[in-house]
């Protein structure tokens, strides 16, 4: 078995030499079934490219580009989940902790410009000790002292963990916009967020996944410990992932996409009237009645007809889906999958997809997934990393239903607290915590990863408003047993907002 750190480096010897290998033709695409809206992942950027004619490059096999150097964001080894059983009450009883703190009058803010340097002292180190004090980064029996010395480097690295920035124990521009976040607004993150999981129930198990939309993460979780965790790119803040509880079912090795109507309204069609070869150089096909294959320059481009075919990607390494799709039936139609387009998991900032949740080192979470599925090589077989990359490289679609289905959940936890006291905040990236307030404009990125900024998510209460606690939620605390994930309402995010109107699906199946 090879480590995830090789898999991430690079394919297995096997895969190498599969993609080295003379590249054979696809087999036909499967027939198309109905047209079904689906959260669109971004389109790829077509290369110019010298090829033959249109109709003749659709049918060319997709071929392997150079793998570039695989590079991921750091993320979190806490072992210890997001979201537990208990999440509800710990976030309970951390947003009474920080209303008090904000009853006395929460911390200082530490001036912007204020340049920290290991070993110096500085006017707002006892502010910046108070804090950290405060919300246990600090320990209360530390020495005084009024330089940056090392129990405060070890308290601010603690602080940036919370807060998921990168774990430095340098105060710098992000740390302190983190640290600058007044307590009332701390607090109600927390409430936000409690308030947002009551009536949830999820049905916590042996197994699960966990997705957290503000953090950009994927948790696989064993025996009540993250046995996995990954960075992934969710929807950005006018195409928003939406909260979702349901059940993993199947995995789809080398899938194709179907394009969704708004897709080809907004974007292929004007794509088309610039450049007439982008279909076959992204080896998209154009579907008719009958699923005949439709020539794409019988199509005319200067109207909007080509919304009445069925526009599908065929399988291959440039497929927008990836290699690998992982699917979970639910009324939105989103999902977790691969992607061609790497770079943005090298970030901190990854609010970029149009609704599904792309995961980085996604072929190793499959093979936790798939972990009591038989293997191709027939009984006593497993699904490791060379049966992976084999399968996938032959260039067939396959798919794989999961022995036992595995519950998985998108949740919205801006602010969330684990059993050992920690509390934990991040962006307030789709403006969801305060209602009415100003949602970040789509048009432009996100300046900052795990801080809040207040002129852009967050209205201040006024001055008669009484700030939710939490004693506003406890009487909702319900019994968490399994429902379908039909059942509980997600009123802040209608299909409309996932770009594309995604139609619901009967559970089970697998659009293309």
């Amino acid at each position: 078995m090879f480590s995830a750190a090789f898999l991430r480096a690079g394919l297995s010897p096997l895969a190498l030499a599969a993609a080295l290998s003379t590249a054979t033709a696809q087999s036909a695409p499967p027939a198309a079934s109905p047209a079904t809206a689906q959260p669109v992942p971004a389109l790829p950027q077509a290369a110019p490219v010298a090829a033959p004619a249109p109709e003749a490059a659709a049918r060319e096999p997709a071929k392997r580009k150079p793998e570039p150097e695989l590079v991921y964001a750091t993320v979190s080894a806490d072992p210890r989940p997001t979201l537990t059983q208990k999440t509800f009450t710990e976030t309970l009883r951390a947003a009474d902790l920080y209303q008090a703190f904000a009853n006395a009058g929460g911390w200082s803010p530490v001036p912007e410009t204020t340049v920290f340097k290991p070993g110096a002292s500085n006017p707002a180190i006892p502010g910046l000790r108070h804090h950290l004090t405060l919300t246990g980064d600090l320990p209360a029996d530390a020495p005084p002292s009024d330089r940056l010395d090392p129990p405060l480097i070890a308290a601010v690295t603690a602080f940036q963990a919370r807060h998921g920035l990168p774990e430095s124990g340098l105060v710098g521009r992000l740390t302190i916009a983190a640290l600058n976040v007044p307590a009332s607004v701390r607090q109600r993150q927390l409430a936000a967020s409690a308030a947002r999981l009551m009536g949830s129930k999820f049905p916590f198990g042996e197994r699960y996944v966990v997705v957290n939309i503000p953090a950009a993460t994927v948790e696989a979780v064993e025996g009540g410990q993250v046995a996995r965790r990954y960075v992934a790119v969710v929807g950005k803040p006018d195409k928003a992932t939406p909260s979702v509880e349901t059940r993993i079912t199947d995995i789809n090795f080398n899938p194709t996409w179907t394009v969704p109507v708004s897709v080809v309204k907004n974007e292929i069609i004007p794509r088309m009237r610039k450049e007439p070869g982008y279909l076959a150089k992204n080896h998209i096909r154009i579907l008719g009645p009958g699923n005949v294959e439709v020539d794409p320059t019988a199509v005319n481009w200067n109207t909007e007809k080509a919304v009445n075919y069925t526009l599908r990607q065929d399988s291959g390494f440039d497929n927008s889906l990836g290699q690998v799709r992982i699917d979970m039936p639910n009324r939105f139609a989103v999902y977790m999958h691969d992607t061609p387009s790497k770079s943005l998991f090298a970030r901190n900032v990854r609010f970029h997809s149009h609704g599904c949740v792309r995961v980085g080192g996604v072929k190793e979470l499959v093979g936790w997934l798939l972990s009591g599925v038989e293997g191709p090589n027939g009984p006593g077989s497993a699904w490791g990393p060379i049966e992976i990359e084999t399968a996938i490289a032959d260039g067939e679609r396959r798919d794989l239903k999961l022995v036992k289905p595995v519950p998985v959940t998108f949740v919205y936890l801006t602010g969330y607290a684990t059993p050992d006291g920690r509390v934990h905040f991040r962006d307030d990236i789709y403006g969801l915590d305060t209602p009415g307030g100003p949602v970040p404009s789509a048009a432009t990125e996100p300046a900052t990863t795990g801080t809040v900024a207040p002129r852009a998510a967050i209205r201040p209460a006024k001055p008669e408003q009484r700030p939710p606690v939490a004693a506003d939620l406890k009487p909702a605390v319900a019994t968490r047993t399994l429902a379908p994930a039909s059942a509980r309402p997600v009123p802040r995010l209608p299909a409309t907002q996932l770009g594309d109107g995604p139609a619901p699906r009967p559970p089970g199946t697998i659009p293309n």
